[in-house]
């Protein structure tokens, strides 16, 4: 990155300048079918890493869920996806946008109002629940039963799981990231952990966490969206929007889907 972007980067930490803050995305950007990027022959999107089966570095390169997809979107412009690791508070309020850090954000993050106030968004890709994982035979069956049992819970901190188990009057431990809240886990710093269900359901794909099962599903009616930056880039939405849609029209999405996270449920698919 640029010193000319850390500079920018900086002054869009402040909430009052995320709104306003010039895209700062040096002199090597380019303007492809209407859309701008950037960096000249690069589609850049932030990611916060590790979130498997969404994001996940493997052999030195980021792979995943979100990445195909993106991908698509990347070659649709006939330029190569460049994927940049970020904080993921910068992602959801959309500071890393404005800082000029990347073009798109991805990441399984939940179309929800407030942040559709600081960010565009594409339609929903992905429709997601959150799930309890615990070790087999915890007895635990709902947040209830963490709540009134007084059972330590932990999270991903600013995750739209965070805020459910808060909403539900629980005061989960806050993790960095998704493998994090795994540790936290596997260590016995919390006894339960409340995270995406795709993700659980790729943890319990890993021998090591036999031991672990999901204790409950959380049917929270979340939806995933790509993200951009607010009123600076209608043609890359709109493009993403054509995408997604194209790509669960000619069944390259079920592809994706089967590959990275399983089976397609029957009903209640992809929106």
């Amino acid at each position: 990155m640029s010193r000319r972007t850390t500079r920018c980067a900086l002054g869009a930490t402040l909430a009052a300048l995320a709104l306003t803050a010039s895209a700062c995305g040096g002199d090597d950007g380019a303007t492809v079918q209407g859309v701008k990027l950037i960096k000249k022959g690069a589609l850049t999107s932030c990611t916060h890493l590790p979130y498997p089966p969404f994001q996940i570095e493997q052999n030195g390169k980021v792979v995943g869920f979100d990445v195909d997809m993106v991908d698509l979107v990347a070659k649709r412009l006939g330029v190569t996806q460049k994927v940049v690791d970020t904080q993921f508070e910068t992602m959801r309020t959309g500071a890393a946008l404005n800082a000029g850090k990347c073009d798109i954000v991805m990441g399984g993050m939940t179309i929800k109002p407030d942040r559709v106030k600081f960010m565009d968004v594409s339609k929903p890709y992905f429709d997601a629940t959150q799930a309890l994982l615990a070790k087999k035979g915890s007895g635990i069956t709902s947040l209830e039963d963490v709540k009134s049992r007084k059972i330590k819970i932990g999270s991903q901190a600013g995750t739209t799981g965070e805020d459910f188990a808060k909403d539900k009057g629980l005061d989960p431990r806050s993790f960095d990231n998704s493998l994090a809240v795994l540790d936290g886990l596997r260590t016995g710093q919390v006894e339960v952990i409340i995270e995406d269900y795709p993700v659980v359901q790729n943890w319990l794909k890993d021998p090591v966490n036999a031991k672990y099962a999901i204790a409950a599903n959380l049917n929270t009616g979340e939806q995933y969206g790509f993200w951009m930056r607010k009123g600076d880039n209608p043609k890359l939405v709109e493009m993403t929007d054509q995408v997604i849609a194209q790509a669960k029209a000619d069944g390259t999405y079920k592809k994706i889907y089967e590959k990275w996270v399983g089976p397609m449920p029957k009903t209640g698919g992809p929106s």
